[in-house]
């Protein structure tokens, strides 16, 4: 009897022991996930210091820190029009800690032929803004009107310069001007934003495609808006037309979110997805990413995603009208 009783005492604290492990077991991940983040996170801007996107995710990820209690580092990884960056974050640990600045550079190069990257390599987290498209010009240039400029360049095939990262918005944008007006320009291209702003500036390129972030320089004679891609003329540029008003049906925008790797847990995601809501209602983040020429357009991770899907759809039928087939 007594030896019944030691052996059942030990099959008693034999399963105890084993039951109390897995519960530890299931609680890990949990545990990990109200833990995260407990160190930096890096953010991923695939363009050069300096240019629209650094600026505007700089200004987001400053606030994104408020929620998260933890810094959110920049980083800079330029190359092939966006796609080197991303790249490097697709291929980073799932784990939360790498994050990636996207915009639709995601959809043109895959269908000019420069990547094979789209954008359901990543889980995407949010939409976060919108900045509307603006032809302008060297302040040098004869032109004082698009009229002027496109009356040049139908007498001038494919010599007016244009400062593009190739198979990217900046390219896709002037193309599809192009297209509508019946003119070729002369593609020139740069890595990001800021080299093609100086080259432009410079007068070593005569066009590119900018935002109203650039209005101190229209003001300093260094470079013309010559039209803007909204429905309607815009209060900061009243003068300024509109490219429906010239006879072009281009509304275009240039749409940044963030995104994570492939198997990111979802309460990171969770987690980073109302760090960026939060970002996104406070005024001053409001009033900085206004004074860079562009709109708050939150979307939450579902939406996003239909979002990115339907933007694919959009820059497929965009590649092919200009030319490109998808090999």
């Amino acid at each position: 009897m007594l030896r019944f009783d030691r052996s059942l005492r030990f099959c008693f604290l034999t399963s105890f022991v084993l039951v109390a492990a897995a519960a530890v077991l299931l609680c890990a991940p949990a545990a990990a996930d109200a833990a995260y983040p407990d160190r930096p996170i890096k953010m991923i801007v695939p363009w050069a210091a300096g240019g629209d996107t650094d600026a505007i995710h700089r200004v987001i990820g400053a606030s994104m820190e408020k929620e998260l209690g933890k810094p959110v580092v920049v980083v800079n990884i330029a190359g092939a029009s966006g796609t080197v960056g991303a790249r490097e974050a697709m291929k980073a640990a799932p784990d939360g800690y790498t994050i990636l600045a996207l915009h639709d550079f995601i959809h043109t190069t895959y269908y000019t032929g420069v990547a094979d990257l789209t954008y359901k390599d990543f889980e995407p987290v949010a939409l976060l803004t919108a900045t509307p498209s603006v032809l302008a010009a060297n302040g040098k240039t004869p032109w004082k009107s698009m009229k002027e400029l496109i009356d040049d360049a139908k007498k001038r095939p494919e010599q007016i310069t244009v400062g593009v990262s190739l198979g990217s918005t900046s390219h896709f944008f002037p193309a599809m001007i192009g297209q509508a007006a019946g003119v070729k320009w002369k593609y020139v291209s740069y890595e990001g934003t800021a080299p093609r702003m100086t080259a432009l500036m410079g007068g070593h390129v005569l066009l590119g495609e900018t935002n109203l972030t650039q209005l101190d320089k229209v003001k300093a004679g260094q470079i013309k808006m010559l039209a803007i891609a909204t429905k309607a003329r815009v209060p900061e540029v009243p003068d300024m037309p509109t490219l429906k008003e010239l006879g072009m049906a281009i509304e275009y925008a240039v749409n940044r979110g963030i995104v994570v790797p492939k198997g990111t847990p979802n309460a990171a995601v969770v987690r980073l997805e109302t760090a960026c809501a939060k970002a996104m209602r406070e005024p001053a983040v409001v009033e900085a990413l206004k004074r860079q020429g562009t709109l708050v357009e939150f979307l939450n991770r579902n939406a996003y995603e239909t979002f990115l899907q339907m933007n694919d759809k959009v820059n497929a039928v965009l590649a092919a009208s200009l030319g490109y087939k998808r090999k």
